[in-house]
């Protein structure tokens, strides 16, 4: 069974710190073809579309449009902050490879 994803609260938190609400936007997660591994996250923030899936927490939203969807079945959105830098991370179980750039992937 297909799960939609899981948005972290460190992810959720991470939108509210650079006020996205805010400004009326969403994190926006979605899957795109290309990249080193055939497949590439797209994450920026955007306004919230007719057809996207929304997941809301402490205030804040993350939107998924219906194409990319099935791509993050059962994946987690969170938000790393390591020494190379921080940025939202998707840890996604449908990935059965990954480029070392972390934003590329193949199914």
């Amino acid at each position: 069974m297909q799960l939609p994803p899981k948005v972290t609260d460190r992810a959720f938190e991470r939108l509210s710190e650079i006020g996205a609400s805010a400004e009326g936007k969403a994190l926006r997660v979605a899957v795109e073809g290309g990249g080193c591994s055939g497949f590439q996250y797209e994450i920026k923030l955007d306004e919230a579309g007719s057809d996207d899936l929304v997941l809301e927490g402490q205030g804040e939203r993350v939107v998924v449009d219906s194409v990319s969807l099935p791509f993050l079945a059962n994946a987690v959105i969170d938000f790393s902050e390591e020494l190379i830098g921080a940025r939202f991370v998707i840890e996604n179980p449908n990935a059965t490879s990954s480029c070392g750039c972390g934003t590329s992937f193949s199914i």
